[in-house]
């Protein structure tokens, strides 16, 4: 298996700096369309550990046994945060995407009670309830702009009283870099490997007298 991710390494690395580079919102679900289907080889070529580090964060935090926690996956792609929540007890778990291929690959898992077609920033979320609220995304040069204006909607939530933050992880090991351009200098430093960031928020209720949800949010990096 590692073999065989080392051989198709080139052509992930190709196809997500790709990704990277698309800022239209339609062309961005067509990609997803078309990547679904090879999406998890991919991404475990590139050794992509959001999810995993996410449900990690969310674990630590979570008061409570895991598996009375209602989580909405939002950005649910095909269900790699899943995998993560079920191997440490969630058992409630919605999902909601832009792409309906990442949808359908998802669905495959059967481990989400119900999924959801809908696109972050065009559409409310279907639960707007509070609850705690886990983003990641990349912190390498290439990256930089998304992460400040990220960060800044982030900091004016928390000003507002709508979140408050409970942590902010630096990650030195994200994924492995797709050009020199994307990783800076973190080649040399970190093997290869792109930085990254974890934040874990606390949302408040906007319903008054109704139970809140978890909402793990890794606001995409592919």
């Amino acid at each position: 298996m590692a073999q065989e991710e080392a051989g198709r390494l080139p052509q992930v690395l190709a196809r997500v700096g790709t990704s990277h580079g698309i800022t239209d919102l339609a062309c961005k679900l067509r990609f997803y369309d078309d990547w679904a289907p090879e999406y998890d080889q991919d991404v475990a070529a590139l050794k992509y550990r959001a999810p995993r580090l996410a449900v990690d964060c969310l674990s630590q935090a979570l008061q409570g046994p895991p598996h009375d926690a209602l989580i909405l996956d939002v950005a649910c792609g095909t269900g790699l945060v899943a995998v993560e929540l079920q191997a440490r007890g969630f058992l409630q778990v919605q999902g909601v995407d832009g792409s309906p291929e990442m949808l359908k690959q998802a669905r495959a898992r059967g481990l989400y009670h119900h999924l959801s077609l809908c696109t972050l920033g065009q559409e409310p979320l279907p639960y707007p309830k509070g609850g705690l609220v886990c983003l990641t995304t990349r912190t390498n040069p290439s990256n930089l702009p998304y992460k400040e204006a990220l960060e800044a909607a982030l900091d004016s939530l928390e000003q507002a009283g709508a979140w408050e933050r409970l942590v902010t992880q630096p990650v030195d090991h994200w994924e492995l870099a797709t050009s020199e351009q994307e990783s800076g200098l973190a080649t040399c430093a970190n093997d290869g490997f792109i930085s990254g960031v974890i934040y874990l928020y606390r949302k408040q209720e906007t319903a008054q007298g109704e139970r809140g949800r978890l909402s793990i949010q890794p606001l995409i990096d592919h």
